[in-house]
């Protein structure tokens, strides 16, 4: 019974020694690293797993074990419930509070609402306007990221006075996320073919008014484009005259208007502009990936009010449409 004894003693000793133990790590593991940042912005991208963020926080020195904030995570069962975007951690967070912001989501951040068919000047003036970043700094990070066309309009997340280029990289991130949902392979298209579906899709953004036209009028381009035929798109024109030339929007476009020289002016150029005229949302890039298969060649604003277009196959039919639609008001 002595040796039953004792040995029940050992192995409670060994026990409760574990178990100290097990304490004294979680208790210092949780604890914030001694050379953490006095600020960072940290940032889940979308679909990052626990271990893939309990990594990047330890790379950047924001926690003391990858090991443990898995641990944790599995001990809660929060792995799915951790939501992407940026967020603020000061210095001397623990692990576990690092966890608990991460569940809460950005909500520390500063909402900034960026529209679609926007240039990159106009939304550079909307992050310098909400204190994000200055404007001159966005426009060279856009320059220098070649991200014109790439900046995703949705709702942001962001820190005041975040980097000009942190700030584009995630945009453009957030473009690449999204087109994979109208366009799966977007990653096996070449450089050249991305540009050339981007430039389109913000031509598409600046023409149409109705979702569900969009694919006819991103078929109407890409048939006369085929057909050897100018663009002919009045939204060129604009980005022209308000881009290049810095003059205001104009109320309607004259026939001189259309004569100004300009590599973007479709209707003395033939095919695509050389870039994007704007930053297209996700309906003009579904358009420009997916376009309708149609014979249509012209489309004429048919409604003001509605934003519907007729659509035609030759120039007849479409000189008769102008007649009713335009000259008959």
């Amino acid at each position: 019974m002595k040796k039953i004894a004792v040995f029940l003693i050992i192995v409670l000793a060994a026990v409760i020694i574990a178990a100290a133990g097990l304490i004294y790590f979680s208790v210092k593991m949780n604890e914030a690293p001694a050379g953490m940042p006095v600020q960072t912005v940290f940032r889940v991208n979308r679909g990052d797993t626990a271990d893939v963020i309990a990594e990047n926080l330890y790379e950047q020195q924001l926690i003391r074990s990858s090991i443990f904030f898995e641990f944790y995570v599995r001990l809660r069962q929060t792995g799915g419930s951790m939501k992407s975007g940026l967020y603020r951690i000061d210095q001397g967070a623990s692990a576990i509070q690092i966890h608990d912001i991460l569940l809460r989501g950005a909500e520390e951040l500063y909402k900034v609402a960026v529209p679609p068919g926007l240039t990159s000047t106009e939304i550079a003036g909307i992050m310098q306007n909400n204190g994000i970043t200055g404007k001159d700094a966005f426009i060279a990070a856009v320059k220098e990221q070649n991200a014109e066309g790439m900046l995703f309009p949705d709702t942001y997340s962001f820190p005041k006075d975040y980097p000009a280029d942190k700030t584009v990289e995630y945009m453009v991130d957030t473009f690449k996320d999204s087109i994979s949902t109208v366009f799966p392979d977007f990653n096996e298209l070449s450089e050249d073919e991305v540009k050339q579906k981007i430039i389109m899709a913000s031509i598409i953004e600046r023409e149409y008014r109705q979702a569900d036209e969009a694919p006819r009028i991103a078929s109407v381009f890409y048939n006369r484009i085929e057909q050897n035929m100018y663009l002919g798109s009045c939204a060129t024109v604009v980005y022209v005259i308000t881009e290049e030339l810095g003059r205001e929007h104009p109320d309607k476009l004259l026939y001189r208007d259309l004569e100004i020289k300009s590599p973007f002016n479709t209707y003395i150029n033939k095919g695509l502009p050389p870039g994007p005229i704007c930053n297209p949302g996700l309906v003009a890039l579904n358009a420009a990936f997916n376009p309708e298969n149609t014979d249509y060649l012209y489309f004429l604003l048919e409604d003001p009010e509605t934003g519907k277009h007729f659509f035609s196959k030759n120039l007849a039919e479409h000189n008769r449409s102008y007649e009713l639609y335009i000259k008959g008001k």
